[in-house]
């Protein structure tokens, strides 16, 4: 008989996703992996447009594509973190995979009802809207990349750092609810950067940094100890910075 498996993992596959399931998978056992693609570039251009205009929008775009010639000069870098932290970052072949197209489709509460988690981990996926959560009916815990509520979104470890608030530069590990990372907090912690990171590296290390986090929450979730709290922070939502705030930033303050 095929084991029942007690956790499933909502996420967007990738080095730094595989490195939180590699380290659940150590602790428990195999998961279910139920992958969500990525969003459409049009669709996603169109959804930040909405929301924050065509002139924001422009700058994001510039800073990818100049993302990604600085992501090839540290892939050193990379390697070098994944050395040292021991991180494993390959696809694990005990996992389940379904492939469900977005979390909040049918074919995604479809996978949860056939699995019946104990439990649900979140990694780097779309809003989990109100018709999926409802249809969960476990816990649901958020991996976040930033310390929550100050740097809620994308990239809260750069915001952090580039705000000169290291003090705040860390990975939360918290509740998920119908908010952009507005759950009650589990565990966070604090991540260190060196001269030679950059936005390319800081989520390896936080992957890292997180992984004894999230197996504690999911140890809690399904022995029923949760303990979320909140804490008095400045909430606020942050999203990919423009190519001229991250090129001044990374000149006035040497936060690349």
């Amino acid at each position: 008989m095929t084991p029942k498996l007690r956790i499933a993992v909502l996420t967007v596959p990738s080095p730094q996703s595989w490195i939180a399931i590699n380290a659940v998978v150590e602790r428990f056992g195999p998961v279910a992996v139920l992958a969500e693609s990525r969003m459409r570039k049009g669709e996603l251009i169109a959804k930040r447009v909405k929301r924050q205009g065509v002139v924001t929008v422009a700058g994001q775009i510039g800073y990818v594509m100049l993302q990604k010639l600085i992501d090839r000069r540290q892939r050193g870098r990379v390697d070098e973190i994944v050395r040292e932290m021991q991180l494993n970052t390959e696809p694990n072949p005990a996992c389940e995979i379904y492939e469900v197209g977005s979390v909040n489709s049918m074919a995604c509460r479809a996978a949860l009802a056939k699995i019946r988690p104990e439990a649900v981990l979140v990694i780097g996926t779309r809003i989990i809207g109100r018709e999926t959560l409802a249809a969960i009916g476990v816990p649901v815990i958020n991996s976040h990349a930033g310390w929550n509520p100050k740097y809620r979104g994308q990239a809260g470890g750069y915001w952090a750092l580039a705000k000169g608030d290291p003090d705040h530069a860390g990975v939360t590990v918290h509740l998920v609810d119908e908010g952009v990372d507005t759950g009650d907090i589990l565990y966070q912690e604090k991540f260190t950067a060196t001269a030679k990171d950059s936005f390319s590296t800081y989520y390896y290390i936080q992957a890292g940094v997180s992984r004894p986090l999230v197996v504690k929450a999911l140890e809690d979730a399904l022995s029923g100890s949760l303990k979320p709290y909140r804490n008095n922070l400045p909430s606020q939502q942050f999203y990919h910075p423009t190519l001229w705030g991250y090129l001044w930033t990374a000149l006035s303050k040497g936060v690349w």
